[in-house]
Formats: structure tokens, sequence, C-alpha cells
């Protein structure tokens, strides 16, 4: 009825992930954030001025107050900033540590006492020095850090902190605020019950304080905690919206987490927004979008001061690309400004200029590469500017970044997901020799991460490019994705085989047949049958494509005594990722489709005993949670039961093993192609008796 269906072939992969060291998004000074950034062991967990990390734990123990108080602060000065530090600490037991020294401060009750009236001002008197600096090192190990945050409150140091809320000393009231704060900022926060009345008491509270990081905790426990209709019907009721929406004409820290903390309690839930809205005559809404044209206007000249910085001749143009590839990361709406703002021209210029710094050279390649992400208008841009030359010597180039950073700009401005697009950059790319050439070259660097760099432009080039596949194949381009097929890396491997996924996509019968001959089954199985899931998954979603089509290209799977069904089989059975089984199904859905024998290698996997139902897999998938599994399995069955010599007694067998019946539950199945499958299969069965 509907054959043009039948096959699965899996789509082409395209993504963009790439090593990259992160920026400020600040104009001058232009400061460099190390927290991502790749460090040596000596580099990245030092000795301190009186030892190790090892002794420095150690003296968090100490007798001595001085030496306790002094290795708080060097602990908590020296994880700042840098993840590899605070993970090396943590596996030292400094968060237990420190969070004993907090809770013996506070038990000892000093620290709660108003400071003598001869102190100076700002002075804190010892034991509330030592809560100063133990909870701003907690802080410090959660800040922007999911294994810091795990940690703290592993370590008990969550009502510690809140205590700290009461203390008569804004400072310390002040660093407390700051480090729960950084806690609720995690997805590993505990869940603030907000509809406990003592709970949104201390709550309401929290926002009707002074200090800055008070009310901003609380704004940013409501934007983690607020989920349920009745949560945020709770928060309206108290007047904690009214209150948020103050804070939007608050300090910049205010404004984020009452944004956040509105956009949590508005969720889905057009009660609360109506009767929130309403008796304001929309006062709250002009106070956003206020924000959101100020917001605009700054971005504005944010990306234009930035452009204008790319022609200092110092470090400040050196560094600027950086910055303009963080800040328009992932971004459509600063692409569009850059994109009007002539960044791509700009970027484009920079590298025309003599002895251009490596450094600023592989800003430059990576922020093109952020800005052909996302939109298409980008990418056409980009291939407009005449940028094949200078690309094909940055692969070639002796820095091993340039030549990933090349590879990144490549890889974004071919993963379109169109097709006129797709085979536009196909043509254009593949119809350059030189070009070609240097991507294959690649294919061999002594690097594997620009292995991996340059895997990923073939993936998106390869895909649907069959009038200069030929160019690709007469340069070896295939024999060198089989033998990084076999790489030791698992990232090569996977790559490698994503690059022949794609490659095999809707393909002809000679470029599969060279596949066939290029990787022995035994080797195909082996891939299949990986440690690495990544690599699983692509080594069944590259056998889904080779079995898409005709009855021969289907026939390589039984090579060998079928070792690779069997492979595809065994995943079916034992693996856990949702990803693989999706592929392993379709594996099944497109060999369903050959002739009476492929058929009925199918049925005989799916039901190796007669009369004891089929494989527990096969059921589960067609109960899943997953509507893609659910989806991909009715396929199955529907291939299996097309009309043809053998249809009635598998569609008699799919009866009497009860899978039918799981069939006919599923009618009004919430997904709707799935629901539209179900009912395709059960038509189909009926033309063959009612069962």
């Amino acid at each position: 009825p509907f054959p043009s269906l039948f096959p699965f072939s899996s789509p082409p992969y395209k993504s963009f992930r790439r090593r990259r060291i992160r920026f400020h998004a600040i104009l001058l000074p232009l400061s460099i954030d190390t927290t991502d950034m790749p460090t040596t062991a000596s580099a990245s967990f030092t000795s301190g001025a009186d030892g190790g990390p090892t002794s420095l734990v150690a003296r968090l123990s100490s007798g001595d107050p001085d030496v306790k108080l002094r290795a708080l602060r060097e602990v908590k000065n020296q994880i700042i900033g840098s993840k590899t530090k605070k993970l090396g600490y943590i596996k030292l037991g400094a968060v237990p540590r420190v969070a004993s020294i907090l809770s013996a401060a506070i038990a000892d009750g000093d620290c709660f006492q108003p400071a003598p009236a001869a102190s100076p001002r700002g002075m804190l008197g010892y034991s509330s020095n030592v809560v100063v600096q133990s909870a701003a090192a907690l802080g410090s190990f959660a800040c922007g850090f999911d294994e810091g945050v795990q940690a703290v409150l592993a370590a008990g140091a969550l009502p510690l902190l809140v205590r700290l809320l009461d203390h008569p000393d804004d400072k310390v009231v002040d660093v407390g605020a700051r480090s729960l704060k950084m806690i609720y900022q995690s997805e590993f926060a505990p869940k603030y019950e907000i509809l406990e009345r003592k709970s949104l008491e201390f709550l309401v509270s929290l926002l009707n304080r002074e200090g800055e990081n008070v009310t901003e905790l609380g704004a940013s426990i409501i934007a983690h905690s607020c989920r349920t209709v009745e949560e945020q019907k709770t928060m309206l009721e108290a007047g904690v919206l009214k209150r948020l929406v103050s804070f939007l004409d608050g300090s910049v820290g205010q404004r984020d987490a009452s944004l956040g903390s509105l956009a949590a309690a508005f969720r889905n839930n057009a009660e609360v927004i109506t009767e929130f809205m309403g008796p304001h005559g929309g006062k709250p809404f002009n106070a956003i979008f206020r924000l959101t044209v100020d917001e605009l206007g700054f971005k504005r000249k944010l990306v234009t001061t930035l452009l204008e910085l790319l022609d200092d001749p110092g470090q400040v143009g050196d560094e600027c690309p950086f910055v303009l590839s963080s800040l328009v990361e992932g971004k459509e709406d600063l692409h569009k400004i850059a994109l009007e703002a002539d960044a791509m021209v700009k970027l484009r210029n920079c590298m025309d200029k003599e002895n251009v710094n490596p450094r600023r050279l592989r800003g430059v390649l990576l922020a093109l590469a952020d800005l052909c992400s996302k939109l298409e208008s980008c990418r056409s841009t980009f291939l407009s500017m005449k940028v094949l030359k200078p690309l094909t010597g940055f692969l070639n180039h002796k820095e091993e970044d340039i030549r990933i950073a090349a590879c990144t700009c490549l890889k974004n401005v071919t993963r379109s997901v169109k097709k006129c697009f797709q085979n536009l950059c196909a043509g254009y790319f593949m119809k350059n020799e030189a070009l070609v050439n240097a991507l294959i070259l690649l294919l061999t660097d002594a690097s594997e991460e620009v292995q991996v760099a340059a895997l990923g432009v073939v993936s998106n080039i390869v895909v649907d490019f069959t009038t200069h596949k030929s160019m690709f194949v007469a340069h070896e381009g295939m024999q060198q994705l089989f033998c990084l097929s076999k790489s030791m890396v698992p990232a090569v491997r996977s790559n490698a085989l994503r690059a022949l996924r794609n490659m095999t996509f809707l393909a002809d019968d000679k470029c599969k047949e060279a596949i066939y001959l290029g990787m022995t089954p035994s080797l195909i199985a082996n891939l299949i049958r990986d440690d690495e899931l990544s690599v699983k998954e692509q080594a069944l979603a590259l056998v889904r494509n080779l079995v898409d089509g005709s009855v021969g290209s289907i026939e390589q799977v039984f090579a060998d005594d079928s070792i690779i069904l069997d492979a595809v089989g065994s995943q079916l059975q034992c693996c856990p990722n949702a990803e693989v089984l999706l592929q392993g199904i379709y594996v099944l859905g497109n060999i369903a489709c050959g002739n009476e024998i492929h058929k009925e290698a199918v049925t005989c996997l799916l039901f190796p005993l007669a009369g004891r139902g089929p494989e527990p897999f096969f059921v589960n998938f067609l109960l899943s949670s997953d509507s893609r599994l659910r989806l991909a399995t009715i396929w199955v069955l529907i291939n299996l039961t097309l009309p043809s010599p053998g249809a009635l007694k598998r569609q008699e067998r799919l009866q009497n093993e009860g899978v039918l019946s799981i069939v006919r539950s599923m009618v009004n199945d919430p997904c709707l192609d799935v629901k539209i499958r179900v009912r395709t299969l059960l038509t189909q069965t009926e033309h063959f008796g009612d069962f």
C-alpha cells in the first residue's frame, strides 16, 4: 500500500561540538575565564605557601585557630574559578572539614553576638571571620560546579548557611546568602517546599529584606522550586509576584533573578498570568518589555564595539574574536544582530591580513563557526564571501588549533538541515579537489582531535552528493574511513562510522557494495558490540542505511552465518540505551522489507520458540514510554505483514502470541504517528480475516 514509506534510512547526523576556551563577555580589560581551560596536573593543583593540597586540607583540622583560619582562606582562594582544583579538594575531603568548621563556629555562639561598640567599622571578631571564610569557601565549591554542590549538600552545610541569614552582621548575612544562591542555581539543589506555611513566610521575608544578595536568593529559590500549578497560584496569592516585579527596577542581579522566578511562576499557567496582569493594567508587562528593548540595544552596542576592536593591532584585537565567539554562541538573536552589523565580512577581512597572529586567526575562525551554527542566512553569507581558498590553506596550517578551528568552521557551514542547502554545500565543497585532498590528509593527522574535527566536516559533506562522490572515493577517502573505524580511540571510531552512515544515506547499491567490501561482516558485528554506546549507535545506524533498499543489500547481513543480524539481536536484548535500541529496531524494520527468507529471519529473531510469546524486549518496545520506540516497533510489524506468500502465517503467529492484542490496545496512543501506524497495521491484518 505505501511501499515508499517502508525502508528506514538513518538521517544524516550533523553536530558542531568543539573544544574551546571561554572568555568573559566584557570589553576592556579582556580577562580570561580559566574555568574550562585544560590544565596540566602540575598547573592545576599546585602547592600553596605552606605545602601541598593534602597538607593544606590537614591544616583545616588544626588545633591552632590561626592556622585553621589561614588554611580556610587559602583553600577558598585556590579553588576560585578552577573546576580542576575544586574537584581535587573535594576528593581530599576538604568540604566536610570546612562544613565542620562552620558548624563549630555557629555552635560556639560567639559569632552571633554583636561586635563590640569599640570595634572599627567593618571589622569582624575571630569567630565571625571564621564563619565568613568557611561560608565563602563552601559557596566557591558550589559556584558553577554540580559536583561541588553535591559535596556541599552531602556535608550537611545547607542548614548551616541558612542560619547565617539571621546573623546580626550584614557581612555574614551577605556571604551566607551568596553561598546559598550558588547552590540554588544548580539542578541538584533540594526543592524548597513552597506550600508549607512556615517555608512560604520565610521565603517572603527574604524578598522583603534590604540586602541584594538576600533578595536575589529568594528569587533564585522560586525559580528553582516553583513547578506546580498549585505552587504558582500560591506565589500569586501571597503577593510574591508583585514583589518580584519591583525588583525589575533594581540591580542587574535582582533583575536577572526576578525574570527567572517570574518565568517559573508563569510557565504554562494562563490563569496566573491573567489574574496577575489584569488588575495592573499591563504595568508588569510594560516593565518587562522595557527591559527587553533596553537589552536589545545593549546587545547591538556590544556587538558593534567588539567589531570595532577587531582592528586593534595588539592583544585586545587578538582576544576580541574569542569574546565575540563566546557572546554569540548558540544565540540566534545575536547571530542576526552580528549579521546586520557586517560581522561576517569584518571577520573575513581579518583572514586576509598579512602575518596575522595565530591566536587571532583561531578566534576569527571560531567566531565564524559560531555565527554559522544556526541560521541559513549566515551560512549563505559565508558561502558568498569566497572563503574556500583561505580555509583550505588553514586546513594545512602548522598549528593544530588552527586546523581544528578551520574544520569547526566548515562543519558548521555544512550542517544545514534544509535539503536544498545540503545539496548546495555538498556541491560547493566537493567540486574543490584541493579541499577534498586537505580533508582526507587530515584523516591521517597525528592529532586525534584533528581527526575527529575533520571527520565532522566529512560527515556533513558526504550526504547526498552523488555527482561528486567519486572524487572523495577516488582520493582514498572511503579507505581512510574504514581504517579510522578500527581506531583505538572511541571518538575517532564513532565519528568515522557517522561519516560512513551519512555516506550511505539514500545511497545506491554501488556505494553500499564498496562499504561491504571495505568492512568485513565480523568487523561490523564487533562494532555493534563495542563497549562505547556512541560506537554501537553509529554502527547500527550504518547497517540500517545499508539494508535500506534492494534485496541484494539486505542479503549482506546474512553473510558469515548471519553474524551481523545476531549482533543486532544481542543489542536489542541487553542494551539499555534508547538511541542504540532505536537504530537496532529500525534495522529489523528494513530487513523485514526484503523477501520471504528475510522476513522469516526477523520473525524467528522476535519469536524464537513457538507458543512462548515474543522476546521480552519486543513487548517492552511496544509498551515503551518512548514514542519513537513504539513507532519503530509497529513499523516492523507492518513490514512483516505486507501482502506476500507467508504473510498470513506470520499474522496468525502474531495473533496466537498475543502481539495483536497489545497493538489493539494502542489505537488511541497519545502519539499521532503511532496512532496512525497502529491503524494501518490493524487495517492491513483485517484483509486476511478478523482476528
